[in-house]
């Protein structure tokens, strides 16, 4: 018998920042992956600010999305994880990496791409009032809110004389031309790392923009609208750069590593002085041949780390980088323009930018244009119906992997009724229901397939997910036992994955304030959990309440299905699916305990979407339900790829599921009520009286609630307008 199962998994390799080599890292991987190596990557953003187009997007001439290197779709691209954290140290002898708030990080090879932040001096007011060049995202962030609400002649002031502070003053004053800019340099003169031509023409092109460059102006100080300057002298700002001196992060000399300065000194394989921590970008000091920080340098160091970190993996041979003895300047001038320097050989004008850009976008196209790998080809001979099973895309995960409705219902008809006088309820609500002498006591259990390569995160929703149905009965958690299938892999990694997983879901429940109390395990074919859970109640809320005239609240947006879908197929935003993943992480429990008490008929929106939850309410209480389209809550981005053609592979079973009950206009938005969720919200039919109050207590307990529309009467029926 052929085995055409994947490798198991033996090593784990961790990048350490989303850098500009671990990017390209990235993509190469997705071309030709290591087999028997899970990736992951950490990086506090799902996505990084590429250096290069930084002035031009101060300048207006890239948007912000141009500038970005967006972290989640190279991640799906090598199938690697990405952990969305900031790293706060590494403990080298346990080989684990540490991230505030989640369990430690475990690693065989680790590489680390952080780059570096602007020094920030220890003066009165500055932290609090001057906007550091570095890191890259948050200055562009700030640079955004600042254009959103800058006065009509405002005043700039640029901390610190050197290429990267003149460059950004020239960038402002072209963007914004009434606008007076001023640099502050602490020495005697500015651009001391340009020969003299290169300066002349710099200083030419500041004149030509009307920044000025005051020299011997040493920073003593910063206020509100104003920088304090050595001798007494105060200069009016409005925005204020700093830029100047850098330094690497505070954790790294608690490593152990070797450092020069802070950076990590590493050989001519860039390898630390642990063999088994790589390090590259600016983070690195190349201690056998000492270079300037420059994206040069990270770019061109990609391909020697790829190969370095699988032959590391995989007891290969290593390959040394060779830094260039210099590099091209090409330092852009506020328009589209640009000024040259090498060997002290100046060039300048627009051709150069044209140059400049080209170089750019070669840059940010490798890491935007992720081929798809094809999928394998189907035999020649194959049975009748696959390929109308397989479809014309990959299976979802998390509730879009779901039997559709008109099946499960097919299935779920030939049970028996429930035979013991203690099992109240069985299937048909959204928990079976037991005697107890609490009140009652609900049974659950969900299962899903993994929809992220993180088992920390996994964890955690899956937790919350299991949990939903008794929060939709108005019980309180009591106890869960986890099921879990891992992907094949080796002892030890596989109690890497499940001391995350299980970890995660604990902190979960116990929030909860249930336990974790066992489970089962199991090796298979992909990574899959679920939880059966219990809870307690006095008296249990079920779909069968509603009455004419409730008002219907959800308590989170819609969209996770097909935000996952896209995300398979490297079409959704990092940072669409990043907030995806923090409103499937956000847990239903205040928003159980401020419905309960008030609610007439209650359940959970996941695998069936809105409307085929809804649709089971109102058969449940022989009612029929209006809604307000426009009213339902979306995530970010969700409307946007439903427009564009995204959709959950469960999506065509959920709108069959309802055919002949629901009146909607077609289209995009429409669709999203048959969206699968993973986590999503409660629906409740809440008194009229009540509802406001209801939903002004949600919202001040941080859930995007909304009053959608109302129970109507009549046999079970959606109207949607």
């Amino acid at each position: 018998m052929q085995n055409h199962a994947p490798l198991p998994l033996t090593r784990d390799l961790v990048l350490i920042g989303g850098g500009h080599s671990h990017a390209l890292v990235l993509r190469m991987w997705g071309m030709t992956p290591l087999p028997g190596v899970r990736l992951s990557v950490i990086n506090p953003m799902p996505s990084a600010a590429y250096s290069g187009m930084l002035p031009g997007h101060i300048a207006g001439h890239y948007t912000r999305k141009e500038l970005q290197l967006d972290l989640v779709k190279l991640a799906r691209h090598a199938g690697a994880r990405l952990v969305l954290g900031s790293v706060n140290g590494i403990d080298r002898n346990a080989r684990e990496i540490h991230v505030p708030g989640r369990a430690p990080i475990a690693y065989d090879v680790a590489s680390i791409d952080i780059g570096i932040t602007a020094e920030m001096p220890q003066l009165p007011g500055f932290s609090q009032h001057v906007t550091p060049a570095k890191p890259l995202d948050a200055f562009a962030d700030a640079w955004a809110t600042f254009l959103a609400s800058a006065p009509v002649s405002p005043r700039i002031a640029v901390v610190g004389g050197g290429v990267a502070g003149v460059e950004l003053a020239m960038a402002c004053a072209h963007r914004l031309p009434g606008a007076e800019v001023s640099v502050y340099e602490a020495g005697p003169s500015p651009l001391r790392a340009l020969g003299s031509g290169a300066r002349a023409r710099m200083l030419a092109h500041c004149a030509r923009l009307g920044v000025t460059i005051e020299t011997d102006a040493a920073l003593e100080g910063a206020r509100a609208g104003e920088v304090l300057l050595t001798g007494g002298r105060r200069a009016k700002a409005d925005f204020i750069i700093g830029t100047g001196a850098t330094k690497p992060a505070d954790w790294l000399p608690e490593t152990g590593l070797d450092l020069q300065d802070g950076f990590i000194s590493v050989t001519p394989t860039l390898q630390s002085s642990d063999p088994l921590i790589f390090a590259t970008g600016d983070i690195a000091h190349l201690a056998y041949a000492p270079r300037p920080k420059a994206g040069v340098y990270a770019v061109r160091q990609a391909k020697p780390l790829f190969h370095n970190l699988r032959a590391a993996l995989s007891d290969g041979t290593m390959r040394n980088y060779h830094p260039q003895r210099d590099y091209l300047k090409l330092i852009s001038t506020g328009g589209k323009g640009a000024v040259a320097d090498k060997w002290g050989l100046p060039l300048d004008g627009k051709w150069l930018w044209r140059w400049k850009d080209r170089i750019d976008r070669k840059f940010m196209d490798q890491v935007h244009d992720l081929p798809d790998m094809p999928a394998p080809a189907l035999p020649a001979a194959h049975a009748l119906g696959i390929k109308d099973v397989l479809g014309d895309k990959p299976l979802c995960g998390g509730c879009g992997a779901k039997l559709g409705g008109t099946a499960l219902r097919t299935a779920l008809a030939g049970l028996p009724a429930p035979a013991r006088d203690d099992v109240l309820s069985g299937a048909g609500d959204d928990a079976a229901l037991l005697a107890h002498s609490a009140g009652a006591q609900v049974f659950t259990t969900d299962h899903v397939r993994a929809f992220t390569e993180d088992p920390w995160l996994l964890g955690r929703i899956v937790a919350l997910h299991a949990m939903s149905d008794a929060w939709a009965m108005g019980a309180a958690p009591q106890a869960a036992l986890a099921q879990v299938t891992l992907p094949r892999q080796s002892e030890e990694m596989g109690a890497r994955a499940l001391s995350e997983m299980l970890g995660a879901a604990a902190q979960a429940f116990a929030e909860a304030g249930a336990d974790l109390v066992g489970g089962h395990t199991a090796m298979g074919a992909e990574l899959t959990l679920g939880f059966a859970v219990t809870g307690l109640c006095a008296q249990p809320i079920g779909q069968d309440g509603a009455q004419v005239g409730d008002r219907l609240v959800l308590t989170k947006p819609l969209g996770t299905g097909v935000i996952l879908a896209a995300e398979m197929a490297k079409a959704a935003p990092g940072d669409v699916v990043a907030r995806a993943l923090a409103a499937m992480a956000t847990s239903s429990a205040k928003a159980s305990a401020i419905l309960a008490p008030v609610t007439r008929a209650m359940t959970d929106v996941t695998g069936f979407g809105l409307a085929g939850h809804l649709l089971g309410l109102c058969k449940a209480s022989n009612v029929s339900a209006a809604i307000n389209l426009d009213a339902v809550p979306l995530l970010e981005g969700a409307l946007a790829l439903s427009e564009a053609g995204q959709h959950s592979t469960l999506l065509a079973q959920n709108i069959a599921n309802c055919a002949g009950q629901i009146t909607a206009p077609p289209g995009p938005k429409t669709d999203l009520l048959y969206d699968p969720q993973t986590s999503g919200g409660l629906l409740a039919a809440v008194p009229a009286d009540q509802a406001e109050a209801v939903l002004n207590a949600l919202q001040d307990a941080g859930y995007a609630a909304a009053d959608i529309g109302e129970i109507t009467s009549g046999p079970a029926m959606l109207r949607i307008s």
